[in-house]
C-alpha cells in the first residue's frame, strides 16, 4: 500500500528558486553537433517509419511518457501523455492548470512518477499505475519535491526536496512511507537518477561554484559522491540501462556522453533547456523541440534520434503546446 510522505512544513523561497531554475537549465546536448534527417511523424497514427522498424523490440515496445503545456501564467495548463516510439497510441494521464514536470518509468514501465504544482501551491509527487489508471500522492512535503527516480526493483524513490529549507536529495521506501536524507551540503543538489544495478546514483550540483552546475555520482556503499567530468555547465543526468552512457544538458545542448571514452555527442539546442533521454537499448534519443511561435503559442515536437545511423524524425505535439521532459520507458 503506498503511502503519502508529509514533511514538518520548513520553506526557504531563495532556495526554492534555485532549484526550480536548476531544473529548468538541466535539458540540453554538447559537444559535436551531429546532422538531422528530421520527417514529421503523424500523430495517433502508426506509421512506416524505416528508423523505428529498426529498434530493438524493448524500444520499439515501450513508451514515452512527455508534458505538454500551453498558456502563460495562471492560465497555464499542463497535460501528461504518454505515446509509442513511432507517434502511436497517445494516452491522457493527467492533466492541471498549473504545472507538471519531470516525469520518470519504474524499470519494468508500468509505474510513472511525476510532480504537479497547481496555483498557489508547491510541487507534490504523484505515482501513476498503468493497470489500475490511478494516481496517488507519495511526497506532500512543504517545499519543492521535484525528480523523482524508482530504483531498479521498485521498492524505494529518489527525488529532491526543499523541506529542510535547502535542495537535497532524499530516498524514500514506497512500502511504508520511510524516508532518509542522503545530502546535507549547503548547496543545491537536485534531478536524482538511480544506476540501473541500484549500487548509485547521478544528480547534479552547484557544490563548487554557486550557479554553475556539475553532476555526481553518489555510492551507496561509501555514502560519498566523486564528479564526472564534463566541460563546463552540465545538468539532468541520466544513466543508460547497460552503465555505459550518460544523457544530460551539456550547457545549452542535449548530449549524450560515452563514460568509457569520455566522447560526447551534442544532438541539438532545443530552445527550452532540455536534455536528452536514452531508449531503453541506449541506441536511441528524445528529446523536445521548440517550434517558432504563431499567434502567440509555441508549439513543439518530440525528436528521435538514432545514435548510430545519425538520422532523426518527429512527433508533432498533440495541442501545438510547447513539449517538455520526455521519458522513454520499457
Amino acid at each position: 500500500m503506498l503511502k503519502t510522505f508529509v514533511s514538518k512544513p520548513f520553506i526557504n523561497i531563495g532556495t526554492m528558486s534555485s532549484i526550480m531554475a536548476l531544473t529548468t537549465f538541466s535539458m540540453l546536448t554538447g559537444c559535436q553537433t551531429l546532422p538531422n534527417t528530421l520527417t514529421k511523424t503523424p500523430a495517433d497514427m502508426s506509421v512506416s517509419n524505416p528508423l523505428t522498424a529498426r529498434m530493438p523490440a524493448i524500444d520499439r515496445q515501450g513508451r514515452i511518457a512527455y508534458v505538454e503545456e500551453q498558456g502563460f501564467g495562471a492560465a497555464k495548463i499542463s497535460t501528461l501523455y504518454s505515446i509509442r516510439p513511432d507517434g502511436s497510441d497517445r494516452q491522457l494521464i493527467d492533466q492541471l492548470n498549473g504545472y507538471i514536470y519531470a516525469p520518470a518509468w519504474s524499470a519494468d514501465g508500468q509505474i510513472l512518477a511525476y510532480s504537479k504544482q497547481a496555483a498557489r501551491q508547491h510541487p507534490k509527487i504523484y505515482i501513476y499505475d498503468r493497470k489500475s489508471k490511478t494516481q496517488n500522492l507519495i511526497v506532500d512535503g512543504e517545499g519543492s519535491n521535484l525528480s523523482a527516480s524508482f530504483s531498479p526493483d521498485g521498492q524505494k524513490l529518489l527525488y529532491s526536496s526543499t523541506v529542510g529549507g535547502n535542495a537535497d536529495i532524499y530516498e524514500m521506501r514506497l512500502n511504508d512511507g520511510n524516508t532518509r536524507q542522503l545530502t546535507t551540503l549547503p548547496s543545491t543538489e537536485v534531478q536524482p537518477s538511480y544506476a540501473a544495478d541500484g549500487q548509485s546514483f547521478v544528480y547534479t550540483s552547484d557544490k563548487v561554484r554557486a550557479g554553475r552546475p556539475s553532476i555526481y555520482r553518489y555510492s551507496f556503499t561509501t555514502g560519498h559522491a566523486s564528479i564526472i567530468p564534463t566541460a563546463g555547465y552540465a545538468a539532468s543526468p541520466q544513466l543508460s540501462l547497460d552503465g555505459q552512457h550518460l544523457a544530460y544538458l551539456n550547457g545549452r545542448k542535449a548530449a549524450v556522453m560515452m563514460l568509457a571514452t569520455g566522447q560526447v555527442i551534442n544532438l541539438a539546442e532545443t530552445g527550452l533547456d532540455e536534455p536528452a533521454r536514452l531508449s531503453p537499448s541506449a541506441q536511441y534519443a528524445v528529446y523536445p523541440t521548440k517550434l517558432p511561435q504563431v499567434s502567440g503559442q509555441n508549439g513543439g515536437s518530440l525528436v528521435i534520434h538514432s545514435l548510430s545511423g545519425n538520422a532523426s524524425y518527429a512527433i508533432s505535439s498533440k495541442t501545438d503546446g510547447v513539449v517538455r521532459s520526455p521519458i522513454w520507458g520499457r
